[in-house]
């Protein structure tokens, strides 16, 4: 709990930055280096998604591409728990979370097509806006909002943890992942907490680049984004998802 009341991204933790500081000489962290290296892991996600995309639609199957998925998703654990050691094997974990996402966005794609690139085009602009008010000031991370943000993501990752545990024993949350009004609000509300998350991020890389944590860091950085874009889709193509089905 000590960790996560530092940051909502478990990727991110604010007292990283500040351990690294000053541990080595020579280059240090800079916000542009962090935009490219982000920029890396979103090729490689792109690359591994598109791959397992064109799988699916040679043979429009979930068995073609859940054992991808399975793989992924397995891959993206291991790989972050391995990035929080080693910061450059970031985009291993990229890689492997692009196969849970090609795979998650044909599987919508082919109920609901377009969904995959409205997704897609609400993910990216949410992260312009929300960086845009940032850079301006008109969002100002202080330690209520911080700990407001905290709190409401652990409240979600609670809950979800609590439903996965409870389907093994057949009980099910219908009103909450249903197209009703209380699984679309649900999302909704989830949705808007993901996207406060990107401004956290935001707020502890300028940190790591104030405090001058080392280059290497910036991959660090990167990898925390990329976790909150990628669940930040998760949930948008979910929400589409139930709007559509009320259609």
């Amino acid at each position: 709990m000590a960790q996560l009341m530092r940051t909502a991204n478990p990727a991110l933790k604010g007292n990283v930055f500040r351990a690294q500081a000053g541990a080595l000489g020579g280059e240090t962290m800079t916000v542009s280096g962090t935009v490219n290296k982000a920029g890396i892991l979103s090729v490689c996600v792109v690359a591994t998604a598109a791959w397992t995309w064109s799988r699916f639609w040679n043979s429009p199957s979930q068995a073609t591409v859940l054992p991808w998925m399975m793989i992924g998703a397995i891959g993206g654990l291991v790989f972050a728990l391995v990035t929080i050691f080693k910061k450059e094997w970031a985009p291993a974990y990229a890689l492997s979370e692009g196969l849970v996402l090609g795979s998650v966005s044909a599987i919508f794609e082919l109920r609901f097509p377009g969904i995959a690139m409205q997704a897609v085009g609400l993910t990216f602009g949410t992260l312009i806006a929300l960086l845009l008010a940032y850079r301006s000031g008109l969002i100002r991370v202080t330690e209520r909002f911080r700990l407001g943000v905290v709190a409401a993501t652990g409240g979600i990752a609670i809950f979800y943890l609590i439903t996965f545990v409870l389907g093994f024993l057949g009980v099910r949350f219908n009103s909450i992942y249903g197209s009703g009004l209380i699984g679309i609000g649900f999302s909704v509300v989830v949705v808007i907490v993901a996207s406060l998350n990107l401004v956290l991020d935001f707020d502890l890389i300028e940190s790591g680049v104030r405090a001058g944590a080392p280059k290497y860091m910036e991959w660090y950085g990167a990898f925390a984004l990329m976790v909150t874009l990628i669940w930040l889709y998760l949930e948008i193509i979910r929400l589409l998802s139930k709007l559509r089905r009320r259609d």
